[in-house]
């Protein structure tokens, strides 16, 4: 696939730069972040690494922070209360480690930082640390949808390419593409099972194992085995009965699957689970979390 190079702007939780964007906020983090402007060989080595980003981690939530949170991503007071402060902690290092572009005359500020940052890390719920998304080198935001060249089949084998519009994109290389008025609707509810945010960083999780084909990395011959036959059971059941719950565009690819189902895991889990409770166990296990129970 093919798309217009963006014209955009870069805007980085560098902390050279930080304070001068956001002078509380950013300053309380530029002092743990600030190997980021560092010597490459001190990043280079996994337990530094682990001990920057728990600096981070415990760093105090800016409390213009927690009023952007409640303002505008209603998910997060869902959440069971040590769920929150990890969410909270994720959200500090997701911040201080990834840039965001804005494109289109997009302007990236905490606000908009914020509210991608919360939604990306409900993804990350389960995990106690870790590098979060590490092949994602960057987020670009448009004001809403985007357009890009795609590449379409038509009749006779002839491919032909096409302008679509889109709300989001991920690619593996590294980035996450997004439109604000599409993350902005899918923060504001969080119980109709649509969440652009989701949706990509699930695709980026998918693309963690190398390509985006529905299976994510898992742990063990036995997990994956389980996982494929699950998903894929699933999927060929969506293509012969169309499912009002999952929709069509699920059924497009199997990875579209998952980023789709990953949604309703998040947003509709009582739904997705008495539609499809195997598919809902498997989605609990990869994210180490129950929204069942929130």
């Amino acid at each position: 696939m093919r798309r217009r190079r963006p014209i955009c702007h870069r805007v980085t939780a560098d902390p050279a730069t930080a304070a001068a964007l956001a002078p509380g906020a950013w300053a309380m983090l530029a002092v743990a972040g600030a190997a980021l402007a560092g010597v490459a060989a001190l990043l280079s080595q996994p337990w530094r690494q682990a001990r920057r980003r728990a600096a981070i981690a415990a760093q105090p939530f800016p409390p213009a922070w927690r009023r952007i949170l409640r303002r505008r991503v209603p998910a997060v007071a869902r959440l069971p209360a040590d769920l929150q402060q990890r969410l909270k902690a994720h959200i500090l290092v997701f911040l201080a480690e990834k840039p965001f572009v804005g494109c289109a005359g997009q302007v990236v500020d905490d606000e908009v930082r914020l509210t991608i940052a919360a939604q990306a890390c409900l993804l990350l719920l389960g995990q106690a640390g870790g590098p979060p998304y590490p092949r994602l080198r960057q987020v670009l935001v448009y004001p809403g949808a985007f357009a890009v060249q795609a590449a379409q089949a038509a009749e006779g084998g002839v491919v032909q390419e096409q302008r679509q519009a889109l709300a989001g994109q991920s690619w593996a290389h590294g980035q996450v593409v997004l439109g604000w008025a599409e993350v902005l609707a899918g923060a504001a509810d969080p119980g109709d099972g649509q969440n652009v945010v989701v949706h990509e960083f699930a695709h980026q999780i998918d693309q963690d194992s190398g390509t985006a084909d529905g299976r994510p990395w898992l742990p063990g011959r036995a997990r994956r085995r389980r996982w494929a036959a699950v998903m894929d059971a699933a999927y060929w059941r969506l293509q012969e009965q169309p499912s009002a719950l999952i929709g069509s565009y699920a059924a497009t690819a199997p990875a579209e699957f998952f980023a789709v189902v990953s949604e309703l895991f998040f947003e509709q889990p009582q739904a997705l689970a008495a539609a499809e409770p195997e598919v809902y166990r498997e989605l609990a296990l990869l994210y180490q979390v129950h929204p069942l129970a929130w």
